[in-house]
């Protein structure tokens, strides 16, 4: 018996085996073969096959310009990408008809069951558009990852959230702070439901081998160099520990549109000999980092136009890893963290709070241990993709069997 066709429209995918961008959505659509035919579309790049197949996966990429061009995705993510180039304004509506055409394309040779697209806009948005001509018309399950739900708050960006919202026939949002906001949209809340994207906990992200030590006073970053991850406070924080701790390194791992910015921060602290900036890593090569630090910061913060996080899927990876962590007062992180007892937490913003809690975390051993410990036990069996992954197909499953 022919399994029923999944449809998954996405910008962030990986372009290559090996590649560094985040894989979640690749690691979430590979676990729904299981009960699908999963045919994944997204943007074309540079250096990228246009068609391909693996993992039991069929991938279809489309161009929407010259390909030098195409700079619009990938690389930090549309919103950072914009931010960085505002020439690549332009690339939106060519994006937005190519994504179209491309869809249609996929549609007029074979049916689907159910579509399921990764962020209201713009992939909600084209599912939206290319439902009326689509054959049997297949129910949309819309997920939304944060930046495209919190940024985007002028009225045209709201009014264009609304109508794909409405819509859509299931809505997914990785966190309880962005279910609020989709209810704020009047959004019905029978359709919302919170299921985060995974982790895999069992055979990557484990805590380091027994015997093995931490390297003393040594800080992990790990995250796209962005603005609202908030890295610039972390490094304001790092004078005030220096002349405590003279051995102090801090590691950042992941590239963005700030990296020059920050790079030109560390420089005026007089900080190049204890801050290390290693570029954007895959997944098999993060435990390691994670598992061979003392202590791993997240001091995310809101963006001014309003962008913070959706969920902090690192902060999973971090806590699976029973690394001790430190993280900021976000709506995002209180899903998963319970201060005191997986995590430390600190205002937003505020380098002084920061330093405060490295320092007392690196004065006491006991409670760094206690914290990394309790941390994977929280989020074992909440986060791991066996478990995510059942969520989805329950979600899959009641929607193609209804519709």
């Amino acid at each position: 018996m022919q399994k029923p066709r999944l449809l998954v429209l996405t910008s962030t995918f990986p372009r290559w085996p090996g590649d560094k961008e985040p894989p979640f959505v690749y690691e979430l659509s590979k676990r729904l073969t299981t009960d699908y035919e999963v045919h994944v579309l997204a943007p074309h790049a540079p250096g990228a096959a246009l068609e391909e197949q693996y993992d039991n996966l069929q991938i279809t990429r489309f161009r929407y310009c010259f390909e030098r061009y195409q700079t619009l995705t990938y690389g930090g993510g549309i919103l950072a990408n914009l931010k960085q180039q505002r020439w690549r304004y332009l690339l939106i509506p060519l994006f937005l008809v190519a994504e179209f055409l491309a869809l249609l394309r996929l549609a007029r040779n074979q049916s689907f069951a159910v579509i399921h697209a990764h962020w209201i806009i713009p992939q909600g948005l084209v599912a939206i558009l290319a439902k009326p001509v689509l054959k049997n018309s297949p129910p949309i399950i819309c997920t939304s990852h944060g930046g495209d739900l919190f940024a985007l708050s002028h009225p045209l960006g709201k009014a264009l959230k609304r109508l794909v919202l409405t819509h859509s026939q299931a809505i997914t949002v990785v966190s309880h702070a962005m279910r609020e906001k989709v209810l704020e949209l009047g959004i019905a809340a029978a359709k919302v439901q919170v299921i985060s994207m995974g982790v895999d906990l069992q055979t990557t992200f484990v805590p380091p081998p027994l015997g093995s030590q931490r390297q003393p006073y040594s800080l992990l970053f790990v995250g796209r160099l962005v603005e609202k991850k908030g890295l610039s406070y972390l490094l304001a924080a790092l004078p005030l520990l220096s002349s405590r701790y003279p051995t102090l390194q801090l590691t950042v791992v992941g590239s963005g549109a700030e990296e020059n910015l920050l790079k030109q921060q560390v420089i005026a602290l007089n900080l190049p000999a204890q801050v290390s900036f290693l570029g954007a890593m895959t997944n098999q090569q993060l435990p390691r980092w994670y598992q061979t630090t003392s202590i791993v910061i997240f001091p995310s913060i809101v963006a001014a136009d309003g962008d913070t996080e959706g969920f902090g899927l690192v902060l999973v990876e971090a806590l699976g890893c029973e690394c001790a962590v430190i993280a900021t007062d976000l709506p995002a992180m209180q899903d998963i963290l319970t201060p005191g007892e997986t995590a430390l937490i600190v205002p937003p913003k505020n380098a002084q709070r920061l330093a405060e809690a490295i320092d007392w975390l690196w004065k006491n051993d006991l409670e760094r241990e206690r914290l990394g410990q309790q941390g994977r036990q929280s989020v074992l069996g909440h986060y791991d993709w066996s478990v995510i992954a059942e969520k989805y197909l329950a979600l899959l499953n009641h929607n193609f069997h209804n519709s």
